[in-house]
């Protein structure tokens, strides 16, 4: 990261970023931040020093601990621009889809109601955002088009809400076994290592390899598991149907 040429005192600094002068001197004492050049009995702070520290609250509001912060910059080699692309890679998309911005009165067309409570369920679920000036945006754009399917084929919107949420929960499981073997086999091991010259590389390498994949693999499965259970609901039909015949 090029050095920058703003100055700004502990105060501007503070102001800049939302953290108190305290947190920040703070933040100096447990070599989470660089001091300030001195001029005088004035320290002046850098835009280097603002991406540092909003780069710790952004770590710090993914729930990582001041302390694993500093064991992180220390792997990082006490590089912010190697800690941001570790943070970068953590917020990245487990796939290709791209939100999309719709009128409220489409969507309510589309669904054919315009009950908050269900607007206010899609909202809690985070597949939809509402914006001003009467216009949502569709967080999983390909969700709305197959419930906008099932929709056309009768489905209510309260229908389509219940089940996207108790889907959801079903989804929220399979996340976490992912998450789970991915501390168990990667970030665990890396903590315990405790090999700094490597830098974040290997936690960076198994992120961007594992992200398609496993989008990819719970695909499959999920194409896997419709298959056997439409065979097995379409048979059990059929045979329902023969003994009423």
């Amino acid at each position: 990261m090029a050095v920058g040429t703003s100055e700004l005192t502990t105060d501007q600094l503070a102001q800049r970023t939302g953290m108190s002068a305290r947190n920040i001197r703070a933040h100096q004492s447990r070599g989470l931040l660089a001091p300030p050049t001195l001029r005088g009995r004035t320290g002046y702070y850098n835009e280097d020093h603002v991406a540092r520290v909003e780069l710790i609250q952004r770590l710090q509001a993914d729930g990582f601990s001041l302390a694993l912060i500093k064991r992180l910059l220390r792997s990082a080699r006490d590089s912010t621009d190697e800690l941001q692309r570790f943070s970068d890679a953590l917020h990245g998309s487990f796939g290709d889809e791209h939100p999309r911005v719709v009128d409220l009165t489409e969507l309510q067309a589309s669904f054919r109601t315009t009950s908050n409570e269900v607007f206010h369920q899609l909202e809690s679920l985070r597949v939809l955002r509402r914006l001003d000036d009467g216009q949502v945006e569709l967080v999983t754009p390909r969700a709305f088009d197959g419930g906008a399917v099932l929709s056309d084929l009768g489905v209510s919107a309260e229908e389509l809400a219940q089940g996207l949420a108790e889907a959801h929960k079903h989804v929220e499981a399979v996340a976490r076994i992912c998450l789970r073997m991915f501390l168990d086999h990667v970030w665990i091991p890396f903590e315990r290592a405790g090999r700094p010259e490597e830098g974040l590389e290997p936690v960076l390498d198994a992120i961007e390899r594992l992200r398609p994949l496993v989008t990819r693999g719970v695909s499959s499965l999920f194409q896997m598991a419709m298959n056997d259970v439409i065979e097995h609901q379409i048979g059990t039909e059929l045979r329902r149907l023969k003994r009423r015949r």
